[in-house]
């Protein structure tokens, strides 16, 4: 297949999108991405953009693609115009990897993804929103304590372990803080203590869960310090200074798999996802399966959980990678076929 490998960037892409040096060392996603691709005989282009919406018609638009592998997290570095790219794609004909432009919108907004599993049956934690501008007024059923998080952010960004609050004065200081440092609202849930829990979800027709990956934090840590902070996911040196690991999950009986897949699968496809993405859970110490986040571009490098759960599922990260671009273009031809 001819694939365009689509991402964005933090500076200004390179003159000509000359990526040698970056397939050759670096081990970001997006070349993780296209070794694979290119490893099993595709033809792939690799088209990187920042804010320039002319340059990125025009790169779409220079060579005819079977499929885009969608790897866009921002737009002008902003992650809430994320689904503004998928929609280009889509006014262009252009078939690409991942949730739709829908799908994306739903999703960037917690608050609606959550109303949207409720109305499906599906359990969440209590949770309410502040609005940037008005005072923080806490519904008399929310109890303490409470986890604090921006209202359209992913990968954890603005959570801490000061998100976590235990009375009305704290929770207003969090608040505060997601309106004044984020610019954006804040969503505001019931604390579940249990296990962190990640259950990635491939295909369509239909989707199949994955094994569950666990972050497993120090034995002699507190159950509310348990917590995916953004330092948690993302810095090795803090991971280790506090005993943090992901691992596949165990001492899981087989009926609570089934339920995990079972949920997982349900919340994925209510919440809008297409060919692969995640369902971030809270386990109850009663197994009460509790639904965080549906997210729709979970880090797709190879090593990272997404990949790790489908090799233990298995497929290889390279097979992984091409069922998904596969999909796109399976959509191609179904749309032709329907015109």
């Amino acid at each position: 297949m001819r694939i365009l490998v689509l991402f964005d960037t933090d500076m200004d892409p390179p003159a000509g999108q000359d990526y040698t040096h970056e397939l050759e060392s670096s081990e970001e996603a997006e070349f993780d991405v296209a070794r694979a691709l290119k490893g099993l005989g595709h033809e792939v282009r690799l088209l990187g953009f920042r804010n320039d919406l002319d340059a990125l018609v025009a790169g779409l638009r220079a060579e005819p693609v079977d499929a885009v592998f969608n790897l866009t997290e921002r737009f002008r570095n902003l992650s809430t115009l994320d689904y503004g790219v998928a929609a280009v794609l889509e006014m262009l004909g252009m078939p690409y990897t991942g949730a739709s432009a829908a799908g994306l919108m739903l999703s960037r907004n917690k608050a609606l993804t959550k109303m949207v599993l409720v109305y499906q049956g599906l359990r969440i934690p209590h949770f309410f929103v502040c609005q940037r501008g008005l005072a923080t007024q806490r519904p008399s059923d929310v109890r303490f304590p409470l986890i604090v998080k921006p209202l359209d952010e992913d990968a954890s960004v603005g959570i801490a372990q000061r998100s976590v609050v235990h009375d009305d004065a704290s929770l207003t200081e969090r608040v505060s803080f997601i309106h004044t440092r984020l610019d954006t609202a804040a969503i505001i849930e019931e604390f579940i203590v249990g296990r962190e829990l990640y259950v990635g979800v491939i295909g369509n027709d239909p989707p199949r869960a994955l094994p569950p990956i666990e972050m497993v934090f120090a034995p002699d840590s507190n159950e509310e310090t348990r917590i995916a902070t953004f330092k948690a996911k993302w810095s090795h040196k803090y991971r280790q200074a506090h005993d943090i690991e992901n691992r596949i999950a165990t001492n899981l009986s087989r009926e609570l798999l089934d339920r995990l897949a079972e949920v997982a699968v349900r919340a994925y496809q209510a919440a809008g996802l297409r060919d692969y993405g995640r369902i971030d859970i809270r386990l109850a110490h009663d197994d009460e399966i509790y639904i965080v986040e549906a997210n729709p571009n979970p880090y797709l490098a190879d090593g990272e959980d997404l990949a790790w759960a489908a090799e233990e599922g298995g497929d290889q990260y390279p097979q992984l990678i091409h069922k998904i671009a596969r999909m796109a273009a399976e959509r191609k031809k179904t749309s032709r076929t329907d015109g």
